[in-house]
């Protein structure tokens, strides 16, 4: 069965949450970064690390005082970790239903656009061989503001060639969503992350539960 989208409408998706359900790694890896620092995380700070992109995530954690060269090294080394967690795990990782969705939608305009480090992207997308389905894919390092600003889900859709008003996103952060109605455009909410996001158009648990098709469709037809 095709579920290929009508003409002007694109999927654009988050990684970390959408993709991969790989927070939960994350959040080792920075226990782990951080113990060796000798800083102790809390989940205060772990719940702010949701969304954001290294730079922001260091600068909080560390203070602001460290220079640019040390901020870098420090969000390469942390990712070093999570990449070694995930590595050979990628595939329990992916966000259920993930792959029959795709299937469903392949040729469809879709785009990845993701506050990540092009590196962790990079091991996704081609671990999971899942780059083929995706027509642009766009990292934290291409724009100048991250999320919660729209300036990635805007480039995504420049590059898509698709109106930001015919762009669906699929989040699962709060900053995530924030960037993605600030660009104008529908946000479906996964609840990888939370359990409820406001401001999102529908919320479902995955792509097991066909209710993002379901409302894809109905999208289709109010063109």
């Amino acid at each position: 069965m095709s579920g290929n989208l009508a003409d002007g409408l694109a999927l654009i998706f988050d990684m970390d949450g959408v993709i991969v359900d790989s927070n939960p790694l994350h959040r080792e890896a920075w226990v782990e970064f951080n113990r060796r620092h000798g800083v102790e995380t809390s989940d205060a700070m772990l719940e702010r690390m949701y969304g954001g992109r290294n730079d922001q995530i260091v600068r909080d954690f560390f203070g602001d005082s460290l220079p640019e060269d040390e901020v870098a090294a420090y969000g390469a080394a942390k990712e070093k970790i999570y990449r070694e967690m995930l590595a050979g795990r990628i595939e329990e990782t992916l966000v259920p239903g993930l792959r029959p969705f795709l299937d469903l939608y392949r040729g469809s305009p879709m785009a990845v656009a993701t506050n990540a480090e092009p590196e962790n992207v990079n091991s996704v997308l081609d671990r999971a061989g899942l780059r083929d389905y995706f027509r642009v894919v766009v990292d934290g390092h291409q724009v100048s503001r991250p999320k919660p600003h729209p300036d990635i889900y805007l480039r995504a859709a420049s590059l898509l060639e698709i109106a930001p008003s015919n762009c669906i996103v699929l989040e699962d952060s709060h900053t995530g969503v924030a960037a993605a109605r600030a660009a104008g455009m529908r946000v479906i909410g996964l609840a990888t992350t939370y359990v409820n996001l406001p401001d999102v158009d529908i919320m479902a648990d995955n792509f097991c539960n066909g209710i993002v098709v379901s409302w894809l469709k109905a999208q289709q037809r109010a063109l």
